[in-house]
């Protein structure tokens, strides 16, 4: 089993910002808009950098997204950051019709998201994100695991042509990828490979399913796929069907509500093309509270351990049947 370094914490948001800064300095296309929180966004880093290509638009958020997609529509590559409650929900219908509708070459950034957010609580805590941006037409949607993978995903999105939504966290998170792993957009990373279980994860819960896929080897010798899945939008169709596949088993997590984000996007694909067992690890239909971003973590059962159990109930579950 391949053993992966934890080399410190960092919030994803921070390899966002650094990133979208150095790419200012290689492509003048590359304009940014603020809503008001440029600095928890770190959006702060371009502003710094390049002030002559940041638009302030204070908290009018519709506005900064049809601003947004003016620029796209004159060829500049434009990035939209604010908190992913706002970004989001409250754009919808300006994502929707003015940048969706058109494929205009927007970038939005959706920082502070999952229940990590921490004491902010429930109004900031964007347990719904991945399902609506995921539902639109022509958005690319791209949840990166650690700091490293938030500076490529940044880069990368810059790159393709049309709408992308890129999910960021507050909080620190692990840091474990290495510098030279490749990053493609549609492309999961096999993490580790095994034959009982696929364990599939998105953001911060990478980490902890690679933790769980440990625990469930160490203690009952139970070897388990773990994937990368930082595209929900659009998914590597052929990586998860060939892990459905090899173990027959799966167990998704994430930091986002059980309906209609990464696990529902997995198990559509699955029922139509390879139907197996799974289990989704997820917000179970409610909101969150204020608290730290670890105790919120296990009190709404989205740890290392609460992989392990739903992993050995879907194997009892394969076995059974």
């Amino acid at each position: 089993m391949k053993k992966y370094i934890l080399r410190g914490k960092k919030p994803t948001r921070h390899g966002f910002g650094e990133e979208l800064a150095l790419l200012g300095e290689k492509n003048d296309k590359i304009v940014v808009l603020g809503a008001d929180v440029t600095g928890s966004v770190m959006t702060s880093f371009f502003k710094e950098k390049h002030p002559e290509r940041f638009i302030s638009l204070g908290i009018a958020e519709q506005n900064a997204t049809t601003v947004a997609t003016g620029l796209a529509l004159c060829g500049k590559i434009p990035f939209f950051s604010t908190y992913a409650t706002f970004s989001t929900f409250r754009n919808a219908d300006q994502i929707r019709i003015s940048v969706c509708y058109n494929n205009a070459n927007v970038k939005i950034a959706g920082a502070h998201a999952g229940l990590t957010v921490g004491p902010d609580g429930a109004t900031h805590q964007a347990l719904e994100d991945i399902a609506l941006m995921r539902s639109l037409p022509n958005m690319t949607v791209v949840v990166p695991c650690d700091y490293v993978q938030a500076r490529k995903a940044t880069a990368a999105i810059a790159e393709i042509q049309g709408p992308a939504y890129i999910r960021l966290s507050r909080s620190e998170v692990p840091l474990f990828t290495e510098e030279t792993s490749k990053f493609e957009i549609g492309k999961a990373d096999v993490l580790q490979d095994g034959d009982d279980v696929a364990i599939v994860a998105c953001g911060t819960m990478v980490w902890e399913a690679l933790l769980a896929a440990e625990i469930l080897f160490e203690q009952h010798k139970i070897k388990a796929t773990v994937i990368n899945n930082h595209t929900i939008k659009p998914l590597d169709e052929k990586t998860l069907i060939a892990a459905a596949k090899k173990c027959g088993a799966f167990v998704t997590a994430e930091e986002h509500q059980v309906y209609g984000g990464m696990g529902s996007a997995v198990a559509e694909l699955l029922a139509q093309k390879h139907p197996i067992y799974m289990e989704i690890i997820g917000i179970q239909d409610s909101f969150g509270e204020s608290g730290a971003p670890h105790e919120l973590l296990e009190k709404y059962g989205l740890t290392a351990n609460d992989i392990v159990k739903s992993a050995l109930k879907v194997i009892e579950r394969k076995k059974n049947n």
